[in-house]
């Protein structure tokens, strides 16, 4: 991440692979962009991925079953956990709730997770 967009302004940081961030606005071939801890900086939009992923921002976040509170928990995330978005809010069905997003973690156990839980 750079400080401003050019590969001649100042680097900020190095991001590792899938690290969710929030696009912001993008100028010829570089892309404003928010992590998850509020830093702002510019990338090359080239080097984004369409891979959408979230990281766990509380301490723990229970993963259930079905898009509802009382649903059983298929396991349980930690904070700085990233996991892949399994269903957009577009492809969802129409049963999914407000508020709860489909995730899969890297070990293929998947379910439904509190937006306010997580961020990306």
């Amino acid at each position: 991440m750079y400080d401003a967009p050019s590969s001649r302004a100042k680097p900020l940081f190095v991001y590792g692979r899938d690290i969710p961030v929030e696009t912001l606005v993008s100028v010829e071939g570089w892309t404003k962009i928010r992590d998850a801890t509020g830093t702002i900086g510019w990338v090359q939009s080239k080097l984004l991925s369409d891979k959408r992923m979230v990281v766990v921002r509380t301490p723990s976040a229970d993963v259930r079953s079905a898009a509802d509170e009382g649903a059983p928990v298929v396991f349980r995330a930690e904070r700085d956990v990233l996991l892949e978005i399994a269903e957009t809010a577009a492809s969802a069905s129409t049963t999914a709730m407000p508020g709860w997003i489909k995730v899969r973690h890297r070990d293929g156990d998947q379910g439904y997770v509190r937006l306010a839980q997580v961020f990306g």
